[in-house]
């Protein structure tokens, strides 16, 4: 109750970074060896990691697999935890919760009302030397909001029935995640955008899942992935506060992000792999081009 807001917003996105990093694929504890020395066995991944599509293929290999029920207590909890789950379509509120979000502080800046207040008295002065200035702080709000927003008619536009699931930790990890983003815009202080909108387009033209062709796709598995951490990276810089480079606790969401999404690239990656074949991804990166 008494951390300072701001390392509080700053420890939740590195905390959840963190989490992330540790169910990342094996392979790569060669390329952050300290960070992930402690790493999740593949059956925990298998579990809470894939959604979608990805998690359906993960259930029908798991099941393929002929071998005698475990009645550990452990195994028990885990399976337990693993079967609350909600439909994959709960995404949009992902994005209701972002565009309510933004409107909510909006106003309550704007009439420094009592949530306002109670954020901003938990401020460390460490953290008021070098602020955003209020143009800073609104052109960052009007991005934030228009990123919601569009993402939440793509949602409507681009959904297509299905009976897929995730796990409920990730639905209640990105309902956090925008609601702390909305108060990270203003608390010191697109063309990535248009690219990802023109993935989501392409992916939902699609009659069936099929090996994308489009030319955003031919050198990465996830390009609309790129575009996101794009969005995350620009906010970083233009909301830097007077003296800095970066917004450091948008950076920390930058990382949360990245992370999250490079552990869905890898697992969409090993998808295309067991449907399509390891040539159908052989030439291309994962999420960011020439690094991963």
């Amino acid at each position: 109750m008494h951390m300072d807001a701001v390392d509080a917003l700053r420890a939740f996105f590195i905390f959840a970074s963190y989490e992330d990093l540790r169910i990342l694929p094996e392979w790569t504890k060669i390329k952050f060896p300290q960070i992930l020395s402690v790493s999740l066995s593949g059956s925990l991944r298998s579990r809470f990691v894939p959604y979608g599509a990805r998690a359906t293929s993960t259930v029908e290999s798991n099941s393929s697999l002929c071998k005698p029920p475990s009645t550990s207590l452990v195994t028990h909890t885990l399976d337990s935890l693993a079967a609350l789950r909600v439909p994959h379509g709960y995404f949009t509120q992902f994005y209701i919760a972002s565009v309510l979000s933004s409107l909510f502080w909006a106003t309550q800046v704007l009439s420094r009302g009592p949530a306002f207040q109670a954020i901003a008295t938990r401020i460390h002065p460490e953290h008021l030397q070098n602020t955003m200035s209020l143009n800073q702080v609104f052109l960052c709000w009007v991005l934030m909001l228009v990123q919601g927003a569009r993402r939440l008619v793509e949602c409507f536009s681009f959904s297509k029935p299905s009976s897929s699931q995730m796990w409920f930790g990730h639905w209640l990890i990105g309902i956090t995640f925008y609601v702390a983003v909305t108060v990270a815009i203003w608390i010191e202080g697109t063309v990535a955008s248009g690219v990802q909108h023109d993935c989501h387009h392409y992916l939902f033209s699609l009659q069936k899942y099929t090996l994308p062709a489009h030319p955003l796709f031919r050198s990465t598995v996830c390009p609309h992935y790129t575009g996101e951490c794009a969005i995350y990276l620009s906010l970083t810089l233009l909301a830097a506060p007077q003296g800095e480079w970066v917004n450091k606790t948008l950076l920390s969401a930058l990382a949360f992000v990245a992370i999250n999404l490079g552990v869905t690239a890898g697992t969409t990656r090993k998808w295309y792999t067991e449907k399509f074949g390891e040539e159908s991804v052989r030439e291309r990166w994962n999420m960011i081009p020439g690094v991963y």
